[in-house]
């Protein structure tokens, strides 16, 4: 029974895979060919020397951001989940927080086989609603566009996404506090000394993660999250 199970998800596995790279590289594909249908029908192409001049100053960032969010999400999102997200987009403030909030409601752990599952559901779930949220717009943008630029509702407007964060973190922080403190405090400090910093979101995650991680380690090491190492092998010593 166990090998049929273990055979089953390797399949499974297996099939992501292959399907996943076929539509990520299928995006890639489509994403550059956006801009070279425009040059082809206009007949106008920049010049190569622009063009790496231009990239020279963005595309190091992107790939910084790109290599960090893959070892982050990459984890918490499961096989299934990071092919999806990573395709369709929007990672950091919106298929991440959907995934995690799903798994929170379902109960599962991330990185278990029901975690992917709830994942791959989730980010699914997001990527149709926003398909058709955005298709109303377009269709509906002119009827649209009083609400959208009423002064009244702009203030709603621009933090939604801060309110979105806050939600979910009043979720996770209340968990532990203690492990939450730190890259808090670190983020609050770093943030009203350096506001230009609020863009690098992608940037920081990680960095709050390490954070995380070496104030977990320390307070471990001294008891504040239970039994120390040294507690623990005296505890084991009695028994």
């Amino acid at each position: 029974m166990k090998n049929n199970k273990t055979t089953t998800s390797t399949v499974y596995e297996d099939s992501v895979h292959a399907y996943g790279r076929i539509w990520m590289a299928m995006a890639l594909i489509l994403m550059i060919l956006v801009p070279v249908a425009i040059c082809c029908y206009y007949s106008s192409w920049p010049p190569l020397t622009a063009v790496l001049k231009s990239l020279l100053g963005v595309a190091p960032m992107y790939w910084t951001v790109g290599i960090i969010e893959v070892f982050t999400f990459v984890p918490m999102l499961g096989t299934g989940g990071s092919y999806l997200g990573f395709v369709t987009g929007n990672l950091t403030n919106l298929k991440v927080p959907c995934a995690l909030n799903a798994m929170e409601g379902a109960k599962v752990k991330a990185g278990s086989e029901e975690g992917e599952v709830i994942s791959t559901i989730a980010i699914a779930s997001s990527s149709i609603v926003t398909s058709f949220v955005i298709c109303i717009g377009v269709f509906g943008l002119s009827f649209l566009q009083p609400v959208l630029e009423s002064p009244v509702l702009k203030p709603a407007f621009d933090n939604i996404l801060p309110a979105l964060f806050g939600a979910l973190g009043v979720v996770f922080i209340s968990k532990n506090p203690k492990l939450a403190l730190a890259p808090l405090l670190f983020m609050v400090v770093l943030f009203l000394l350096v506001p230009s910093l609020s863009s690098a979101v992608g940037v920081l995650v990680p960095v709050g993660a390490l954070i995380a991680i070496g104030a977990a380690r320390i307070m471990y090491n001294k008891g504040m999250l239970g039994d120390s190492p040294d507690e623990a092998s005296k505890g084991d010593a009695n028994a």
